[in-house]
């Protein structure tokens, strides 16, 4: 479990930042007014004076500085606080405040829609710590990939390894909440880098002259009474000369991504490059950031400086040293070094950081629920679990299941009173299913699991716009099911009152069919149904067998264990229910 943060501590931290922060806002505003008072006594009266201003000028860049380090400090300490207070809402199940992932629901998802992947109080709301669109964009993909036994292996020791490591995964999380910046796509900075750009031997002669010569202009106006009229003729001749590198500085300004997303990449690959990993897959990983070719934090640091002096250069302080010194030539210069020299990297860095994130929130995950249990894939055709939960339910109220299926049993036919828990039970399957999947402990003491791909139908709802029916959607899920199964793919599937739309007696006879036509095709899984009558296939059927969730009427209430048996339901509650809802049956 994670080690909880000092709130006591942290507060004082934070306090100490902002009293930090404030007072070198108050001494900066001082030197500001002194910087003032030098530059009109120094050109007024006291030239000699004006020496000073670059060391005053230096200490106030200095105190600049500090004082950006102080409130990155204090948002880094408040994500921390934050995430701390998510972490008990999450082992709560208290969702709400979490970003839903509504918009990753897919009806045509073999599993998607049904198992409360996305949406109100669903797992992507459990496992999200991503914080940019690439990192839960990927995230989920992983949520939605196909059952793959090899890739869970390879994640599930990478996430273990990462559970461990509380400290990095705190300020993992906490650097990237604290300094990503609003979105922008890096689609068209990428296509920037490709581009060829040369520097022109020529374009050194005003990069050089422009320093020398405004640092002349300027010493002989202040000190050897030259014309004041030179800093104008000098400032027109630096605009004409300015005008061969402006078009394409804007045009670099306009693709630069936005600074603080630089910055978190910078300091992601910083403590990335300081950890020491064990797994192969982490080390493949960090290798993209570690190697002996280039160092990847000062060459985000670079990028980071650089994307501040480009995205502010209409700021008034540069525009006048621009003018004066032509520094426009200087910083073209280096950001063309830099992008010959790096920009092979960055794409390949920022792909490895959203699978970074991923990462780190599956370690999050496990780290915060304690999982440790893990899973026997086996080549047999078989799934057997024992006292597996939902993860969507409260730790203290869910209740736990075993369950077996051997290679001889094909299909459980699952019958249950109304709100036992039939359905629960099958998503509390498919949803570990996913987690597993994802490389992440099952919420089970055991699990072992043959290859299969899963397969749901359980909210088939109609849709007017494309006028269907609930009960034709339905049809199609089960054709598709039917489809996939005779393409000769093992098939794990959890169907849910099938064929509810229509009539008992064709509902029946179709359900029957239905079985033996899945069986025939090598398909296994669960169906649950309120038809009884069903029940008597397991004398007949060497596949199937009977299992049910049960209800007990007691003082006029129903109570419910919501247990897993063998055999039918011995009965039934609908008729108690309708009572308690006032219905009265004469």
């Amino acid at each position: 479990m994670i080690t909880e943060i000092d709130f006591e501590l942290l507060q004082k931290e934070l306090a100490q930042a902002k009293k930090k922060a404030t007072a070198l806002s108050l001494i900066r505003l001082f030197l500001f007014f002194l910087i003032l008072a030098i530059a009109i006594v120094g050109l007024s009266e006291i030239r000699l004076l004006l020496l000073s201003l670059p060391v005053a000028l230096g200490f106030f860049v200095f105190l600049i500085i500090q004082f950006n380090q102080q409130k990155d400090k204090e948002a880094f300490i408040k994500q921390l606080m934050q995430m701390e207070l998510e972490a008990k809402k999450r082992k709560a199940r208290d969702l709400n405040l979490f970003r839903s992932g509504e918009r990753y629901q897919d009806k045509n998802h073999p599993f998607a829609n049904d198992l409360d992947l996305f949406g109100e109080h669903s797992l992507f709301q459990l496992l999200n710590h991503t914080v940019n669109q690439e990192g839960e964009s990927l995230l989920v993909d992983w949520m939605k990939s196909p059952i793959n036994s090899v890739k869970a292996k390879v994640r599930f020791e990478a996430i273990k390894e990462l559970s461990e490591k509380q400290q990095f995964l705190k300020k993992f999380e906490a650097l990237g909440r604290a300094f990503i910046g609003k979105e922008k796509s890096k689609k068209d900075f990428y296509h920037w880098l490709e581009k060829p750009q040369i520097w022109k031997s020529w374009q050194f002669l005003p990069m050089i002259l422009g320093p020398i010569g405004g640092l002349g202009i300027l010493a002989g106006t202040l000190f050897f009474e030259l014309p004041y009229g030179w800093i104008g003729v000098w400032i027109i001749l630096g605009m004409v000369f300015l005008g061969l590198v402006f078009q394409s500085l804007q045009e670099a300004a306009q693709v630069m991504p936005n600074e603080g997303d630089v910055k978190t990449f910078g300091l992601w690959s910083a403590i990335l490059v300081n950890e020491k990993f064990e797994g192969a897959y982490l080390k493949r990983l960090q290798h993209d950031f570690k190697n002996q070719e280039v160092a990847a934090p000062e060459v985000l640091k670079s990028l980071e400086q650089k994307t501040f002096m480009i995205q502010n250069r209409f700021n008034l302080v540069y525009l006048i040293f621009n003018l004066l010194f032509w520094t426009d030539f200087f910083l073209w210069w280096r950001l063309l070094v830099w992008k010959n020299k790096n920009a092979q990297y960055l794409q390949t860095w920022e792909g490895s950081l959203t699978e970074w994130q991923v990462l780190i929130s599956l370690g999050a995950f496990t780290s915060e629920e304690g999982l440790v249990q893990t899973i026997d894939w086996t080549n047999e055709d078989l799934i057997e679990v024992k006292n597996i939960k939902h993860p969507l339910l409260h730790p203290e109220k869910a209740v736990g299941n075993d369950f077996s299926m051997d290679a001889k049993n094909q299909i459980v036919l699952l019958t249950g009173a109304n709100m036992s828990g039939k359905t629960t039970f099958m998503r509390t399957l498919g949803i570990n299913l996913v987690l597993v999947n994802l490389g992440l402990s099952p919420f089970a003491s055991f699990f072992r699991c043959g290859h299969f791909q899963l397969f749901t139908s359980m909210r088939n709802s109609d849709n007017l716009g494309e006028s269907v029916s609930s009960f034709y959607a339905e049809l199609a899920r089960i054709k598709l099911l039917l489809d996939t199964a005779s393409e000769g793919i093992k098939v794990f599937f959890l169907l849910d009152e099938i064929l509810k739309g229509t009539n008992t007696e064709d509902r029946i006879m179709g359900s029957e069919a239905l079985i033996k036509q899945l069986a025939a095709a090598g398909g296994k899984g669960i169906i649950s149904t309120h038809d009884i009558e069903l029940s008597t296939l397991e004398s007949k059927l060497k596949y199937l067998k009977n299992k049910s969730f049960h209800s007990e009427i007691l003082d006029q209430e129903i109570h419910f264990d919501y247990t897993i048996k063998d055999g039918p339901c011995p009965s039934f509650n609908a008729h108690k229910l309708m009572e308690l809802m006032g219905i009265r049956f004469s």
